[in-house]
């Protein structure tokens, strides 16, 4: 079975949010794309306390000066489509109040007929936990188990009940209910990270860097997963950070996602081949508007299925 393909959808500063999020979304459902993807960064910290992904010298791209709210998108997208999925990789878990984000997220699945699927992460912008975390840094794993904890409160049945470190809900009606289980999808780069996958999520959203990087660890978690007695399956979300060129990139240094439309099939297949149920390609970072984007999206959902990815 071919693996499905998703959209990242845009969010960033050269995009018009309240023109470009539906007319994106209608164009990837249309094309073909089985889901659709925000991701989250809430602010451009000017000097950064930290490099990019807390590597230090590592400078934040230009991009990140302005990324839509992901939950205002997604919801854009929901208005505008009918059958596409609507996945968060990934929201920052210390960044919101438990009880808000199970409320909002249930609110946009009963909204979109069922679409939504969760994914979560703990983050690593020290800025970012400065101006909105509910708990500091160190406490990060923590604030995750609890918003799994809340989430599973809240869109089971009523009366919802709940006492946390962060959150307390007295026996309550809770409204409205999510139209099925919302999938809950986790990173997982840690040992600790991973059990908590296994044991408490329904799925792993890695990061596409290299299909040969990417095999050991999906072998490792299977693994893990049958040493801790897991029975349902767990499943798959491949987030790749693509930067389409006219031209083929060319030279060894070529990063996995770089280059024209044939060398990002090339590398999709690669990674489908891992055994990763679905791929969420992000394109909008290197497009220059929606048109654009919308065009090499296309171009790729049509060249990898003709390719038979």
């Amino acid at each position: 079975m071919a693996v499905r393909l998703g959209l990242g959808l845009p969010q960033m500063r050269q995009y018009d949010i309240g023109r470009d999020v539906p007319a994106v979304a209608r164009a990837a459902e249309e094309a073909g794309y089985e889901s659709l993807w925000v991701f989250e960064r809430i602010l451009f910290p000017e000097p950064a306390s930290q490099g990019l992904f807390g590597v230090p010298g590592l400078p934040w791209p230009d991009a990140y000066r302005s990324v839509a709210d992901p939950l205002v998108t997604l919801a854009l997208a929901a208005a505008a489509t009918d059958r596409a999925r609507l996945g968060t990789s990934v929201l920052i878990a210390p960044l919101h109040v438990p009880f808000q984000l199970a409320r909002a997220l249930a609110s946009l699945d009963a909204a979109s007929g069922g679409r939504v699927v969760a994914g979560f992460g703990t983050g690593w912008s020290l800025d970012e936990y400065a101006a909105a975390a509910v708990a500091p840094f160190e406490r990060r794993g923590a604030v995750l188990d609890e918003l799994i904890d809340v989430c599973h409160a809240v869109w089971g049945p009523d009366p919802v009940a709940y006492e946390g470190e962060l959150t307390t809900i007295a026996p309550s009606v809770v409204g409205p209910k999510p139209r099925r289980p919302i999938p809950i999808l986790l990173p997982a780069n840690s040992p600790r990270a991973l059990r908590r996958l296994v044991d408490r999520a329904d799925g792993w959203m890695p990061v596409g860097a290299g299909a040969e990087a990417l095999a050991p660890q999906w072998h490792k978690l299977r693994e893990l997963a049958a040493e801790r007695g897991r029975t349902a399956p767990v499943h798959t979300v491949l987030r790749v950070n693509a930067r389409h060129t006219a031209k083929p990139h060319g030279g060894r240094e070529r990063r996995p996602f770089q280059g024209n439309v044939e060398q990002i099939v090339t590398d999709l297949a690669a990674h489908a081949a891992v055994g990763i149920e679905e791929i969420l390609i992000d394109l909008q970072d290197g497009a220059r508007n929606a048109e654009e984007l919308t065009a090499v999206a296309a171009e790729v959902y049509a060249a990898a299925r003709a390719g038979g990815v």
